[in-house]
């Protein structure tokens, strides 16, 4: 079952990873490689967890690249479920499907 509402993958980059390591934003992008608007940006929420962002924090900080695109990918989910009421699609009959 999915989470109802999972914190932003960038709050644990920043709670989880930067601060307990006392790591600003700039110095931690440029062990990340990439650049400091790019890094605030994820842990300021503005921006998610790219496939190869994903890579990086996983080669920074542990886990896996997949745990952290996950995360993000759980985000993005929980985020458009809460909008699923405004999704008007109608349902395809099965029967119609297969005659297709």
């Amino acid at each position: 079952m999915p989470m109802t509402d999972p914190a932003h993958p960038g709050l644990l980059v920043k709670h989880e990873c930067l601060e307990p390591l006392k790591l600003s934003v700039t110095k931690a992008a440029v062990i990340l490689g990439v650049s400091r608007k790019a890094l605030s940006d994820l842990v300021n929420c503005r921006a998610g967890v790219s496939p190869e962002m994903a890579i990086r924090l996983a080669k920074a900080f542990g886990s896996s690249a997949e745990v952290w695109y996950g995360m993000q990918n759980a985000y993005d989910i929980a985020q458009a479920l809460k909008r699923a009421d405004d999704i008007k699609v109608e349902r395809v009959p099965f029967e119609a499907a297969e005659a297709a």
